[in-house]
């Protein structure tokens, strides 16, 4: 497939085959994140890779509880709370593999004032998310496909806690991985004349 076939082919899924992806698959998505482009050349990431039935669950047990309480904070019923909790929890669960995002701040640059320490982190966001891109990417070039799940950043002590992670990781996101179950719907994208809202 040619750059641009990817790009517009690249699709989020939300329910996979149970199919296996090959260590050497999960690592060659891994490998194109790590080509991402970062502030100061830092690589502000790091990426943990669940595969196992065990640990899996375990994620989406603990990001479920906290979800379940914040969908009460939010007045949501009981029966739409259970209907959204089960559907994230298949997501997770029925992924071959699932790899989250951490950002990692520990390399940055720092700064006497709290402004450009601001910007800095920002950056380092910013690049996570090119990192995030590549592995979508590389994903459907090599024949299957990624859902991206942002969960992570509303619980993220949860998250750390459930994976045994260290303090100075920063879940953010979670990219699931495995061959589509289905086709999923897509959303219209809008056109680039309301997109772009300056050009000189």
């Amino acid at each position: 497939m040619d750059f641009f076939t990817i790009i517009r082919g690249r699709r989020s899924v939300r329910a996979f085959r149970p199919d296996p992806l090959s260590r050497e698959q999960i690592s060659a998505v891994l490998e194109a994140a790590r080509w991402a482009p970062s502030p100061h050349g830092r690589q502000p990431w790091r990426f943990v890779v669940l595969t196992s039935p065990a640990a899996k669950m375990r994620l989406a047990d603990a990001m479920g509880a906290t979800w379940r309480h914040q969908l009460a904070l939010d007045g949501q019923d009981e029966a739409t709370i259970e209907t959204r909790f089960r559907k994230s929890h298949e997501r997770i669960i029925g992924a071959p593999a699932v790899v989250l995002l951490c950002l990692y701040l520990a390399d940055l640059d720092h700064y006497p004032d709290a402004e450009r320490q601001a910007a800095e982190t920002t950056m380092a966001v910013q690049s996570l998310g090119c990192a995030a891109q590549n592995m979508l990417l590389a994903a459907y070039a090599l024949g299957f496909d990624t859902g991206w799940m942002c969960a992570p950043l509303f619980c993220q002590a949860t998250v750390r806690a459930a994976l045994g992670l260290a303090a100075d990781l920063h879940p953010h996101a979670l990219i699931t991985l495995g061959y589509a179950a289905r086709d999923p719907v897509r959303r219209p994208r809008r056109p680039l004349e309301e997109l772009v809202v300056h050009w000189e």
